[in-house]
């Protein structure tokens, strides 16, 4: 069964925290994240080469050695504050109208290496490295990791009556028209009641953060094996994560851009197309899927409609029924040479929140030959994928909004 905690938030007083908290690290680079940062951002600490002109190597020890010395800057000059008792948190994020409630929790590390906290990616060893650095050097999750699990009513209900019961300590539209919003639950017998239930589920789901979430379960593996006296209720056994009820959440579709048609010319592309799926030329007006194993082309200025032939899927299998791996399978591997989209330079990935004029601008600015759309992944088909110990294909979900970054933090100490 799941181990869940509430912990002593390090954050931001109410008036500062729009302008502390920022994107997450990895969906800006070092260029736009100091356009972005304003004097109090915790991209300064997320993202410490932007202190440096001209921006530095991110990996170098000197932008390590600058995250950890921003972090107490922030701590020193009351930007970021450690809260005085142990509680969940309410963080809720609004888009487009629609507003998700999530549970800002402390998670038990050996729950991820025991399989109960679930992945449905693969992770990069370099990566990991890279997020273990700064977690260690820190003593801190300063960024949270995005997990779902299976909705509880009891939970909803709780969520429902601190929403309603106060004001928010943070609410704000962000730059990019999200809104985020956190209220702390200070009442004890709530908070040991979310402890209880968490207790009684057997798996939280990762859903965007794959990288953290090893890095920081591998920090709490190396201070266990250092500390001879482990008991296993050490802070350091701790990570941040946010969780939400899978049915507020909303993936949304992670679409292919492709450098060349592998010596073919479109007309020969279409028709080897055509084998596999039955084709509609749509013509100048955007096409978005409409449904799973419909997929969208954008080739030479016209938009089509490719629908996979019966037969050409497997919908009992759940790799199989991923219209990614249709894709794979049937376009990309089989047609346009590329076997692997980790590696491949042929390849690039666009994800839905940039809308699909934007698979348009990138083939008619003739940086790549063709597009392709795809119907989004449900959250049924991750959480299969998961217990089955199955592994999505590269760039397979895309989870917007992002949680915003220094709204809260965790501290190993």
């Amino acid at each position: 069964m799941v181990k869940i905690k509430p912990f002593k938030g390090i954050r931001p007083p109410k008036e500062l925290a729009q302008e502390v908290a920022s994107r997450p690290y990895d969906v800006l680079n070092s260029k736009e994240a100091q356009a972005e940062a304003g004097e109090k951002s915790l991209l300064h600490i997320i993202k410490p080469e932007i202190d440096f002109d001209p921006i530095i190597d991110e990996h170098s020890q000197e932008a390590y050695d600058k995250a950890m010395e921003n972090f107490k800057k922030w701590q020193e000059r009351g930007w970021l504050v450690q809260d005085e008792k142990e509680m969940y948190y309410v963080y809720a994020q609004t888009m487009d109208g629609r507003t998700q409630y999530g549970l800002a929790v402390a998670c038990h590390f050996e729950d991820y290496m025991e399989g109960k906290i679930k992945k449905h990616e693969l992770t990069r060893p370099d990566k990991e490295e890279d997020r273990m650095i700064h977690v260690r050097n820190q003593n801190a999750n300063i960024e949270p990791v995005f997990f779902a699990y299976p909705a509880i009513k009891e939970v909803d209900d709780i969520v429902a009556k601190v929403v309603s019961s106060k004001n928010p300590d943070y609410d704000f539209v962000a730059e990019d028209g999200f809104g985020h919003h956190l209220w702390t639950i200070e009442d004890d017998t709530v908070n040991n009641r979310i402890t209880e239930i968490f207790a009684q589920q057997p798996a939280l789901y990762v859903a965007d953060g794959h990288h953290r979430t090893a890095a920081a379960a591998r920090v709490g593996q190396e201070k266990k094996a250092n500390n001879p006296n482990h008991t296993g209720e050490e802070e350091y056994n701790y990570f941040l994560s946010v969780i939400f009820p899978d049915n507020q959440l909303n993936i949304i579709d992670y679409n292919r851009v492709v450098k060349d048609l592998n010596g073919l010319t479109p007309a020969q592309l279409v028709e080897k197309l055509n084998e596999n799926f039955d084709i509609e030329v749509i013509g100048e007006d955007i096409y978005k899927p409409k449904a799973l194993h419909n997929f969208s082309m954008y080739l030479e200025g016209k938009w089509y409609s490719l629908s996979a032939k019966p037969g050409t899927y497997n919908d009992n299998d759940p790799i199989g029924v991923l219209d990614v791996t249709v894709l794979s399978d049937l376009v990309l591997d089989k047609i346009l040479g590329i076997s692997d989209l980790r590696t491949s330079k042929r390849i690039d990935f666009v994800g839905g929140i940039r809308g699909l004029g934007e698979l348009k601008k990138r083939v008619d600015s003739g940086e790549m030959a063709v597009a392709f759309a795809l119907y989004p992944v449900s959250m049924k088909q991750l959480i299969d994928i998961a217990d089955t110990g199955n592994i999505m294909p590269p760039k397979t979900t895309w989870f917007e909004p992002k949680l915003r970054s220094g709204l809260v933090i965790h501290s190993l100490k």
